[in-house]
């Protein structure tokens, strides 16, 4: 037991210094399309800070991320933070039923292609809920930043 406990460790450290290694770097071009069919960009959101918030609607943690992401929204969205949700779910009705059931009132769409998808590769996605926090230029500032921390984080750059 004690052995798979630290290869597991090993493996998710692994899987966020990887992921890790994209903070600083341009932010990856994003354009999906919204629950209602309209395509919706990475770049329509230029010169505001963006979280963005890789998740599905069969996974148990995002949707409790979810609730905390609610919670923090009306906060963030007021000091110019904006948050744009990106699920893998290849079943659209899951999705939309699932952004109905938690109440989510920020901008989401949609790569069916799950993990399969392009975006899932550029991105370094191996485990959801992940994050990423882009500044105002496009760069990517932090990954999967604490909720607390993101207002404190943004008025510090």
């Amino acid at each position: 037991m004690f052995i798979r406990t630290i290869v597991l460790f090993l493996c998710l450290s692994t899987t966020t210094l990887s992921a890790q290694s994209l903070i600083g770097k341009k932010a990856f071009p994003i354009q999906l399309k919204n629950p209602t069919g309209k395509l919706v960009s990475l770049d329509s959101f230029s010169g505001k800070w963006v979280l963005i918030d890789f998740w599905a609607s069969w996974c148990g943690p995002c949707r409790l991320a979810n609730r905390t992401v609610r919670k923090f929204y009306p906060a963030w969205k007021e000091k110019g933070v904006e948050v744009l949700g990106v699920s893998l779910d290849e079943n659209q009705s899951s999705w939309i039923r699932a952004i109905k059931k938690d109440r989510i009132s920020w901008p989401q769409v949609n790569s069916p292609a799950q993990w399969d998808s392009q975006l899932v590769l550029q991105w370094q996605i191996e485990r959801i809920p992940t994050t990423y926090l882009i500044d105002p230029k496009g760069i990517i500032r932090a990954m999967d930043p604490n909720p607390e921390s993101i207002l404190s984080f943004i008025s510090t750059k």
